[in-house]
């Protein structure tokens, strides 16, 4: 049906033209040339005056020819304004694989024809501000956008918040490191994980696909769930952090009239408010969301800065103290890497300058606070009754009023790390299963809120112990995940970025099976636990080396990928 209204169409503009041998011919390259799985909509006649060979002379016929065409038909039909028409052709490839391709002729903008219930629901959408935009490739020529200082801002953004912060404490709080030894554990561990997320970053904006759309052609159509699933797993625990951390911080200003319950569902829900409107709003956010925080978490350290040098004594490392502790920075760096391309040579300086550059003073500034708590008594308090919000507030006490509006500033400084994380987390809930990706994205935000508010209110009761657990594990399989998907475009792929081809992203005839990556991964368990190191749970090696196994996951599944994907490439050419 959609063929025929087409050719008619083509029919006619080629009739205009006086072309009229080059009908089917327009109809085929017009079908041939919308491209991805996005909705691109162009104008007939713009592939029309491209075949034509004096392109300005037939627009410009093309257009008064037209004109008169309307004008003419609405004055028959008792009406008295001048129409303009466009042609509307969506390709979109479905979850099995068919190319569904559908065309509406818009009328004063008006559609004339089939339209089905997503697409309205995508158009009301955007219509209110909300991106509709899901997982689909973007196309070379929707890659419009060239502002990538965004991304520079976007990663400070990301890490100028109290998260850092927190996480640099743990150092020193529970780790019973002392400044100088958890200072260069963090020094040389950011400078090295910090790395996978910029490589990945940069081919997002090569390939035109999301990252675990990138996954698909390392783990296949259907088996890439688990790493989704794990990556969901990793964002719902940076937002239930992040949540209880402003939350605690918010309740803090006032003691007894605001409690952490209300503080975290207030951060929760200002988090949804930002992520609901997509990239492009969470871009204009980004870019300035940094700066009050920087001056906030710059007049908390004046405030409190006489009492960092108040260090409590420690012991002398141990080597498993300390590659435990760097453990724990890898989990805080490396999972970053599972969502890069969400957001994005001059890529990869912006993402390693954005993420780097303010995590490491804040996570050494965090392990100067967590150090000096136990000697300071109103710390200390604080840090009793509402955690990291509590010594916030405490060295902010000085500054009077101006100290508690900071607190707020600081707690919401989260918010910029929260809606991205929550922005990626629901472009991971459309490729769980097929049938998701026709869910429209702002929907999960709404489940994705109502789940990790409760989450965090039970978290807060025991929040230090909590956050140890969780970071110290993920950077597990975020480091096995890296290793799949850097050796299949360096190795398998040879750095070509052609070789992500977006006929391929959703067709599992085209993509890799699910079998050497998973395999890989699979069989790096077994030493990674013998590896690991949690309060929880010693492994026999790491008694002692000390926790390795983010080290260990990342080598051995990258040495079996290798041979695996080599037979497979040989046994079924793919």
């Amino acid at each position: 049906m959609f063929h025929s209204y087409l050719s008619t169409w083509s029919e006619y503009v080629a009739k205009v033209l006086g072309q009229p041998d080059k009908a089917k011919i327009l109809s085929e390259d017009a079908m041939r040339e919308v491209r991805g799985g996005a909705a691109i909509r162009i104008p007939m006649w713009v592939w029309v005056a491209q075949k034509s060979d004096s392109l300005e002379d037939d627009l410009n016929r093309l257009d008064m020819e037209n004109e008169s065409r309307h004008e003419t038909r609405h004055e028959r039909s008792g009406t008295d304004t001048s129409t303009y028409s466009e042609t509307v052709i969506y390709k979109e490839t479905m979850p099995n694989g068919h190319v569904e391709t559908n065309r509406h002729v818009k009328v004063n903008g008006h559609v004339n024809g089939h339209i089905n219930e997503e697409e309205l629901w995508r158009k009301t959408l955007s219509h209110t501000g909300i991106e509709a935009a899901g997982v689909q490739p973007v196309s070379v020529e929707d890659r419009i956008d060239r502002r990538v200082f965004n991304i520079f801002t976007l990663w400070i953004t990301l890490s100028t918040n109290l998260l850092p912060i927190v996480t640099g404490m743990v150092g020193t709080l529970s780790y019973g490191l002392s400044l100088r030894n958890v200072s260069l554990v963090i020094l040389f561990f950011s400078l090295l994980c910090c790395v996978p997320t910029e490589y990945l970053a940069t081919l997002g904006t090569k390939t035109g696909m999301r990252q675990m759309i990138q996954a698909r052609f390392s783990f296949g159509k259907y088996l890439v769930s688990i790493p989704v699933l794990l990556n969901l797993a990793t964002l719902t625990g940076f937002c239930v952090i992040d949540s209880v951390v402003g939350g605690l911080t918010l309740s803090s200003v006032t003691k007894d009239d605001l409690k952490p319950t209300v503080g975290i569902v207030i951060i929760g829900v200002l988090a949804l408010l930002v992520s609901f409107c997509g990239l492009e709003v969470l871009h204009h956010y980004e870019r300035y969301a940094w700066i009050p925080a920087v001056i906030a978490i710059t007049v908390a350290t004046g405030c409190g800065g006489k009492h960092l040098n108040n260090q409590v004594d420690t012991k002398t490392a141990s080597t498993a103290t300390v590659l435990s502790f760097g453990a724990l920075i890898a989990g805080f760096l490396i999972p970053w890497a599972a969502l890069a391309s969400d957001f994005a040579s001059c890529v990869f300086a912006y993402t390693y300058c954005g993420l780097f550059l303010p995590t490491l003073p804040l996570l050494v500034l965090g392990a100067a606070i967590g150090g000096a708590v136990p000697n300071v008594p109103s710390w200390q308090d604080g840090y009793n009754d509402r955690s990291v919000g509590g010594v916030l507030a405490a060295m902010l006490e000085p500054a009077g009023g101006f100290g508690k509006f900071l607190v707020v500033v600081l707690s919401l400084s989260l918010l910029g790390n929260i809606s991205a994380t929550m922005y990626s987390r629901t472009l991971n809930f459309q490729l769980l299963m097929p049938w998701l990706l026709h869910v429209p994205r702002a929907l999960f935000s709404i489940v994705i809120t109502a789940t990790v508010i409760p989450v965090s209110i039970t978290a807060a009761a025991n929040f230090f112990t909590n956050l140890e657990n969780f970071i110290g594990v993920i950077g597990y399989w975020a480091a096995a995940f890296v290793a799949v998907v850097v050796v299949e475009h360096t190795v398998s792929r040879r750095s070509d970025d052609a070789e992500y081809t977006h006929k391929a992203w959703n067709n599992r005839k085209m993509l890799p099976s699910d079998v050497p990556a998973i395999a890989a991964a699979a069989c790096s368990v077994a030493l990674i636990v013998q590896c690991m190191a949690q309060f929880w749970y010693t492994g026999p090696i790491a008694v002692h080396t000390g926790d390795i196994g983010f080290e260990v996951a990342f080598a051995v599944t990258a040495t079996l990928y290798v041979p695996f994907r080599t037979l497979e490439v040989k046994l079924f050419d793919k």
